[in-house]
């Protein structure tokens, strides 16, 4: 794996998170109100949990464009960035736009993406598909919560 690489992944995922993050609004009057399942973790946690989880992306994403070339590298790399955009933009939907339900249709698209990334990532090498797995578990996570969400909250949307 290139250095180049790499320095290239990271700023693509450091503009993925603060561009999410700026979209966040858990103080939010609006955030406050909604009933929220007892199992969701504390808001510090995800800000913990998302920091290793960018790292990881970058890491998984360069190995794969570092053993990939001409076509599958540029598909991969378009992939990748489609990605980020559906990985940000959970946030402007759900806080910014105040709706779980079409957050939740958001998230499921970023589940077949990450899918798909995974599967790309795996196929061309399995340690970088295996780096990306816990950001698939973690969405993962996150759609069940926004689900919840969704059901503890029918008329929020």
């Amino acid at each position: 794996m290139t250095t180049t690489t790499l320095m290239k992944t990271l700023l693509a995922v450091t503009v993925t998170a603060v561009a999410g993050g700026a979209a966040t609004r858990p103080g939010s009057t609006w955030y406050r109100r909604l009933r929220k399942p007892s199992w969701q973790p504390p808001p510090k946690a995800f800000g913990l949990v998302w920091t290793p989880l960018y790292g990881l992306i970058a890491l998984g994403a360069a190995r794969t464009l570092d053993r990939r070339g001409g076509e599958e590298r540029q598909a991969f790399a378009t992939a990748f960035a489609a990605n980020l955009v559906l990985n940000a933009m959970w946030n402007v939907v759900f806080f910014r736009a105040r709706s779980p339900k079409l957050a939740l249709a958001e998230i499921s698209v970023l589940n077949a993406s990450n899918a798909a990334l995974i599967r790309r990532a795996w196929q061309t090498d399995r340690v970088a598909g295996a780096i990306l797995l816990p950001y698939g578990a973690w969405t993962l996570f996150a759609t069940a919560l926004n689900t919840a969400i969704v059901r503890l909250n029918p008329a929020d949307d």
